[in-house]
């Protein structure tokens, strides 16, 4: 989204193209009523002076289709439009696609959650590396179809076997363990946004974290991670050793690396090219006498290029300029760069088509198998299901439940998830 969050809804809809009065002024009754109608259209119940900042996600998402709709437009491009809203946001979403529909309005709806396509849409377009490989009507289309198109070949999502060393040396040292972790609300007094966790991670093991949205599971990853200045209490040791963690810094040097929800805002500097973006996490390794070895840092990035098939014209590319899947890769490389124990993933195939989640299930796959311990959080049941050894299960910041990946459904998992505490 392109909104300024502190301006107010009217002035991010008329940004750019301000209505004026005859002495030049800017006409603030006739944007804030022309903005109020584009809202009761769109069903968005907020006064139009109401700051953006001051909005849920889902309600920026309607205030940019007013920007859109404002000079009448007849076609709305929507790219991945419910990647970061609830399912009840996602329902207002579609009624309002609906009633666009019933407008003459026509809508380009662009996203890899095959449900959604099934649920909004009237015709298919796959596209493949950059061509247009099938189209036709969504009726009696079926997701095993359009997976067959979108990815050239049947795609079935395994499940993890673990290695047989791991199967059988049952007092390995848990890679990371956490006791009694919790972590202060920013702004409820006495409230947790954490609530005494306690939780191992065992060498080579794939650990799901599951849990509706507001659970606590990006919280979890972040306080591991040192991000949080809030307040917070517990134990937590690596391979045995209490550590103190209260930056990143503290977390890399304790191995442990983080790929973050947000892959834009949080992991990839965009303007920079792959291969800076995948040094900079290494340059102790890459300098010498304190000036970077480029040399050092080029072989780097296309090493981690052609392990990871990063599909990029070069290392000298703008990350801009690459794929979500691609992108995600970048990321990793970063921090697999770093050489970490532990690898906390969140939402790691978020925004990214089929084909790319299935080679980044792949990797993670071959990097558990190699040793390395990684605790993933995803809101996509069938994808811990193929990745996972056993799955926790957060409620409102709570575990509620260790659940070996043999007895994980769907039900089960759901029914963790809205579950008070363990001991419920």
């Amino acid at each position: 989204m392109n909104l300024i969050p502190y301006l107010s809804i009217t002035e991010n809809v008329f940004l750019g193209r301000e209505l004026t009065t005859r002495l030049g002024t800017l006409d603030r009754p006739a944007m804030r009523q022309q903005t109020a109608n584009l809202l009761a259209d769109l069903h968005l119940n907020l006064a139009p002076n109401t700051l953006v900042g001051d909005l849920k996600v889902g309600q920026q998402q309607v205030v940019e289709m007013a920007k859109a709709l404002l000079n009448d437009a007849d076609v709305l491009i929507m790219d991945e439009p419910t990647s970061a809203i609830s399912d009840s946001e996602v329902a207002v979403l579609f009624g309002i696609i609906r009633d666009l529909r019933k407008r003459g309005k026509a809508v380009v709806y662009i996203s890899h959650k095959l449900d959604e396509l099934f649920t909004i849409a009237d015709r298919y377009v796959v596209l493949r590396d950059g061509k247009s490989v099938e189209e036709g009507l969504m009726t009696n289309m079926t997701h095993d179809h359009l997976i067959r198109a979108m990815v050239g070949r049947d795609l079935v999502a395994r499940q993890r076997e673990k290695p047989k060393s791991q199967k059988e040396d049952a007092d390995v040292e848990a890679m990371l363990a956490v006791e009694n972790l919790s972590l202060s609300h920013p702004v409820r007094r006495g409230d947790n946004v954490l609530k005494n966790l306690s939780l191992t991670v065992e060498k080579g093991e794939v650990v799901g974290l599951f849990g509706l949205m507001g659970a606590g599971r990006t919280e979890l990853l972040e306080t591991l991670f040192g991000l949080h200045s809030t307040p917070k209490n517990g134990t937590v040791r690596m391979n045995g050793q209490v550590v103190q963690i209260k930056n990143p810094a503290q977390a890399i040097r304790a191995g442990m690396a983080l790929v973050p929800e947000d892959r834009k805002r949080d992991g990839l500097l965009l303007d920079l090219d792959v291969q800076t973006n995948i040094s900079l996490t290494a340059l102790a390794s890459i300098e010498t006498a304190g000036v970077l070895n480029r040399a050092k840092e080029t072989a780097l990035a296309e090493q981690y290029v052609t392990d990871l098939h990063i599909k990029t014209p070069s290392v000298r590319t703008p990350v801009r300029n690459l794929s979500g899947g691609n992108g995600q890769k970048v990321v990793l490389s970063k921090w697999l760069a770093t050489k970490p124990s532990l690898l906390l993933l969140d939402e790691p195939t978020r925004g990214i088509d089929v084909h790319a989640k299935n080679e980044l299930y792949a990797l993670i796959r071959q990097l558990a198998d190699q040793g390395m311990s990684i605790l993933v959080a995803s809101s996509e049941i069938p994808e811990l299901l193929a990745l996972a050894d056993r799955i926790l299960v957060l409620s409102e910041g709570q575990l509620t439940a260790n659940i070996p990946i043999a007895q994980a459904t769907d039900e089960v998992l759901l029914k963790a998830a809205i579950t008070k505490s363990m001991s419920d």
